[in-house]
């Protein structure tokens, strides 16, 4: 690396979208596995040895996604968040938020922010009472040895009311990112003449890095390339939430993305040389792996005791399934009625009273329950701490929900039902194909999308497009989550406080030992 003394190179270390994992393991099979920021520790340890000038940041979905942490916010609230005690032993610079901090509610994110030796940053989570930024400082500037001024901004996607729990952001105004990140990028090169200007984004980019034509709908929900094309100012765009991988440039700004679940991370370096000022002559990027390095000792010993009461948690037997419900085909499971997913509805409309149901099989990882079931198996199935409500919905309402799931299915080169493209590129959404109980209907995959949906009938009758109807479904996809914009701002006839792990263990502790069946109320037909 350059280090003359006309010339000099900053890096930039950066995670996004950690979820949860701090050790080298997989809490479904209790695998050793290559992430975690155990061994992140270990490169960011490295890389202080031998280079001068580091920044060391994490994007955002740092405190929800793994067993543990369901675990430490059921079990162990009292005590420091685990995932926020690795990054001050990592000593990062700043963090920011990003959606997934709120699923457990502001008051474990509030006191995660509390108990960090970092700031969070994101300027557009705004305080409603005091029109303030409700996190903390909306940027911060480190001045190195040398007196390279770095400014480092952080925004959140604005989309967050799309997703969450109401009670959950309470208070809270979500601004536009881009338009936030616009005014503070100006603000800051008016005030304090960075040298370099890092905007750390918890969200993607809505268009192709290389043609910049759309990847997704036009929402609002990720805007990095226009960031990229319309604030000047801009020198390193950190970007998240997609879980992508990729590194470019877009109008010279260089844009990375480093995936998930702590298993690669960013590494960056600004090369510059000194003028009348200090100026960048060079960037570049890459995304590294964690494989192959060694867990970081003084992580491991940190995060002891919480690991071992999560595995003796994950480990407690819940309850029997007499018969089968291994999902071996995460395909087969959507397109025919498979009992895990008919499990999940019953827990929903008991836990509800009511007799129409939507629920998804959340991941292609998700393998359903073997003979006897434990914690771990339902957290690995479920991961997400959802909860129930119950919405008034039109027949009218319905019919477009259906719709819109059946965009999951294409019909391939061979004529055989397969998955669209768009539900797994850039970015995996299986989550986003629903299926529903207390209604009969077909999908016919040959149809073009929106005329898809053929004979819906409820309890043996026409649904009626004025009826209404009360269907209970997830808080993620109340919202209007996935682009389920039929749902938003409908009547709220009740909300189920307990998450989705709580209902599914207190069905097993009422039903103890449950036999596989599944009722065949809908097909999927080419």
């Amino acid at each position: 690396m350059y280090e003359q003394l006309d010339r000099t190179t900053v890096k930039i270390y950066y995670t996004s979208d950690v979820h949860g994992n701090a050790i080298p393991i997989l809490y479904g099979t209790n695998e050793e596995a290559e992430l975690g920021l155990a061994k992140y520790a270990t490169v960011i340890n490295e890389a202080r040895k031998t280079h001068k000038h580091i920044i060391v940041i994490d994007n955002g979905d740092l405190i929800q996604g793994t067993p543990m942490m369901t675990h430490y916010v059921k079990e162990h609230m009292e005590k420091q968040n685990p995932m926020v005690g690795v990054m001050n032993k990592i000593n990062i610079d700043a963090g920011v938020i990003g959606n997934h901090e709120f699923n457990f509610g502001k008051q474990i994110l509030s006191d995660a922010v509390e108990q960090s030796e970092y700031p969070w940053l994101s300027a557009n989570i705004i305080d409603k009472t005091t029109g303030e930024p409700f996190f903390g400082p909306p940027y911060l500037i480190k001045t190195l040895e040398n007196g390279i001024k770095v400014a480092i901004v952080g925004v959140t996607t604005h989309y967050i009311p799309n997703w969450e729990s109401p009670e959950h952001i309470k208070g809270l105004e979500f601004k536009d990112a881009f338009a936030t990140l616009k005014s503070w990028v100006e603000y800051i090169h008016n005030n304090d003449h960075p040298d370099i200007l890092i905007a750390s984004y918890h969200g993607g980019l809505e268009r192709d890095l290389e043609t910049g034509e759309p990847t997704e709908e036009l929402t609002g929900e990720n805007q990095g390339y226009e960031m990229c094309e319309q604030i000047d100012g801009i020198d390193v765009l950190l970007t998240g939430h997609q879980h992508r991988t990729l590194t470019g440039k877009i109008n010279n700004v260089l844009v990375t993305q480093p995936g998930n679940n702590g298993k690669m991370y960013g590494e960056i370096d600004i090369i510059l040389k000194k003028e009348e000022n200090w100026v960048i002559v060079d960037k570049h990027a890459e995304i590294k792996s964690v494989e192959g390095e060694k867990p970081n000792p003084t992580i491991m010993q940190y995060m002891e005791n919480i690991e071992e009461s999560t595995q003796k948690w994950l480990d407690q037997p819940i309850g029997q399934i007499k018969g089968d419900m291994i999902i071996t085909d995460p395909l087969q499971a959507r397109i025919h009625k498979h009992p895990f997913i008919q499990l999940i509805q019953n827990v929903q409309m008991e836990a509800s009273g009511v007799d129409i149901s939507v629920t998804s099989l959340l991941n292609n990882d998700s393998r359903g329950f073997d003979s006897t079931v434990t914690m771990r198996d339902i957290v690995s199935n479920y991961m997400y701490p959802n909860t129930l409500v119950v919405l008034e919905l039109t027949g009218s309402d319905i019919i477009a929900a259906l719709e819109k799931s059946a965009e999951y299915f294409v019909m391939n080169n061979n004529g055989e039902i397969a998955v669209n493209p768009t539900y797994i590129e850039p970015k995996p959404q299986h989550y986003n194909y629903d299926m529903w109980e207390g209604i009969e209907y077909t999908i016919n995959v040959s149809n073009p999308f929106g005329s898809r949906i053929e004979n819906v009938s409820y309890k043996g009758e026409a649904l009626q497009h004025n009826q209404t109807y009360h269907v209970v479904l997830n808080n993620y996809r109340a919202s209007g989550g996935g682009n389920y914009d039929m749902f938003k701002h409908k009547p709220v006839v009740k909300e189920i406080q307990k998450d989705a792990v709580e209902l599914i263990h207190a069905h097993f502790e009422k039903y103890k030992t449950i036999e596989p069946n599944v009722i065949e109320n809908y097909q999927v037909t080419g």
